[in-house]
């Protein structure tokens, strides 16, 4: 289904004005903020429809992307939310105050069956480097309020950035408690890293002690199973609540389609998956449909266009990358391994293209931070301290030519403060970035920052980072922690501050949050620096992690 122009609106007018659409939507569809409760139920809307909340995305200087969709009953089987097959035209605005009095763009956006009653509006026009608020209308139904923040102008650094990053939300292991607490923190930007859902079944992935909750319906396969799981995700009030706190960047990582996928390959090609290219459009298809997303992302079969670059004024420059659609196959399995192809210097975990516009992103960059916004882990992890070198094939350790030449062109390019920011692997961990890792004494070049888990393997446990193998086997990477929670940052021209939150209780809700460690990258020095550790609270269970225990806790996965 091609998305015509009635859908996704764009609007650079005066305070106050409609934004235009097409004569036949404007004199077709009657106007939603007028339209009375008894209209819309004689065309099948009976209820409050936005119980999935709402987002902004992917701001600039002038604008962002604001989003909702439609749907009275979130977990219907068949995927369209309980809404009727017909359009529903939704009124959006956008205000300058937070109590929604000063109106300065409004506008009608189109919610369409073919697109899961989704509304994408690219908002323009906008003053730069400061927040506003919005919401939507049908009829006598008023959408929460959410704010966003216009990045600032391209000439200009701004104030502070406060940018908090997520990743790996596994709806049965726990509760979003980590998302309600960054809702708190009131951040400008939040960058989710991936697996914001996962496909299984309910009893199929399950921690010690069982699930705290259970998924609806089976394995997503279909376009209506994925629908229905964003849509029971979206309906927790905890993400509901992070998301309109501030605008979000999100990029996919495996568990939106399939643990593991790579490019046209399912997790197990040994156990070939006839509908994996149905399968792949499907969830791509609803991905779009659910994130605030730009016109740019709208997926085309198979495809879909998720790598993009943000500017944040001159502050800093977020290079959004895909690790999944475009990467070969892992060479030796996905777990860990001493595995040739992994130095093979014609395989590529980014594809040519995409490797070619991150490279001349880096060559025309003049940010004072370059920030990769990736999936899986960048430094080097070996996790045998003989002569063996194994690695994690899921991870750039599987890709290492690529690594290699992305990290050799930072290096070239003479960009300034390039720092990788990271999922995947349910744990927070702090790294130095080298050209040669099997130099430990050769300069280091780069800075890494992994977020752990929203809740995907239950609460976890505390351990005293320096005890952790990894860390002594690899002196370049510098912190563990294996508990659930975040990482918040603060971004000025002199240094980069990050904090890693953590939440030590999600089997249960309303666990509380504190800081773990504290890391600071300082302008053009690479490298992370510990500038704060909590001591151990000899009240919470703490564990001696093993290389066993930690591979295991990465990828033990149906």
């Amino acid at each position: 289904m091609s998305l015509n122009r009635r859908h996704f609106l764009v609007t650079g007018l005066a305070a106050g004005a409609a934004a235009a659409i097409p004569s036949t939507a404007a004199h077709a569809e009657p106007d939603p903020a007028a339209e009375t409760a008894q209209s819309l139920a004689s065309r099948g809307l009976r209820t409050d429809p936005f119980t999935l909340g709402v987002a902004s995305g992917d701001p600039d200087h002038e604008g962002f992307v604001l989003w909702t969709r439609l749907a009275q009953e979130p977990l219907a089987d068949d995927g369209f939310g309980g809404m009727p097959q017909r359009p529903f035209p939704v009124q959006w605005q956008v205000y300058s105050d937070e109590r929604a009095r000063r109106v300065v763009r409004t506008g009608v956006s189109v919610a369409a069956p073919e697109w899961g009653h989704s509304v994408h509006v690219e908002v323009q026009g906008l003053g730069s480097d400061r927040d506003y608020w919005y919401r939507f209308r049908v009829g006598p139904y008023v959408s929460p309020i959410g704010r966003a923040r216009t990045a600032p102008h391209p000439l200009s650094y701004g104030g502070a950035l406060s940018m908090a990053f997520v990743s790996c939300a596994q709806y049965e292991h726990g509760y979003f408690t980590s998302y309600r607490h960054l809702a708190e923190e009131r951040p400008d930007l939040i960058l989710h890293l991936g697996d914001y859902q996962y496909e299984y079944t309910k009893d199929s992935y399950t921690i010690p002690g069982g699930n705290v909750r259970d998924h609806e319906g089976p394995e997503t396969e279909t376009l209506a199973g994925y629908r229905q799981r964003h849509a029971q995700y979206k309906a927790d009030a905890d993400l509901q609540a992070a998301h309109a706190a501030a605008p979000w960047l999100v990029v996919w990582d495996d568990h939106e389609l399939d643990n593991n996928w790579a490019d046209e390959v399912p997790e197990k090609p040994e156990v070939p998956q006839p509908n994996f290219l149905t399968r792949r459009e499907a969830a791509f298809r609803a991905y779009y449909e659910n994130m605030p997303l730009r016109r740019t992302s709208i997926p085309r079969g198979i495809d879909m266009q998720l790598y993009r670059r943000i500017r944040w004024g001159r502050m800093a420059t977020f290079h959004m990358l895909d690790t999944r659609q475009y990467r070969d196959d892992q060479g030796c399995g996905d777990g860990y391994d001493d595995c040739p192809a992994a130095v093979d210097p014609a395989r590529s975990i980014t594809g040519a293209a995409q490797e070619e516009w991150l490279l001349n992103g880096f060559h025309h960059s003049r940010a004072q931070w370059d920030i990769l916004g990736q999936q899986v882990f960048f430094a080097q992890r070996d996790n045998n301290a003989g002569p063996a070198k194994i690695t994690s094939q899921d991870a750039w350790d599987g890709y290492v030519a690529s690594r290699q030449r992305i990290t050799q062109g930072w290096v070239d390019a003479e960009v300034r403060n390039p720092v990788v920011l990271t999922g995947d692997v349910h744990a927070h961990w702090a790294s130095d970035l080298k050209l040669d890792y099997d130099d430990p004494t050769g300069p280091t070049v780069g800075s890494e920052l992994v977020a752990t888990s929203i809740s995907t393997g239950g609460n976890g446990g505390d351990s005293d980072p320096a005890q952790h193998p990894f860390l002594t086997i690899n002196p370049h990477l510098k912190f563990y922690n294996n508990q659930r929670g975040y990482v918040l940052t603060k971004i000025e021209r002199d240094q980069m501050a990050a904090d890693f939150k953590v939440v030590p209780q999600v089997q249960t809700p309303g666990g509380e949050v504190y800081t773990r460690a504290t890391f600071v990258i300082e302008d053009r020095v690479p490298g992370v620096r510990q500038t704060y550790l909590r001591p151990l609270d000899p009240g919470l269970r703490t564990q001696g992690m093993t290389v066993e225990e930690t591979v295991r806790l990465e990828t033990e996965r149906p």
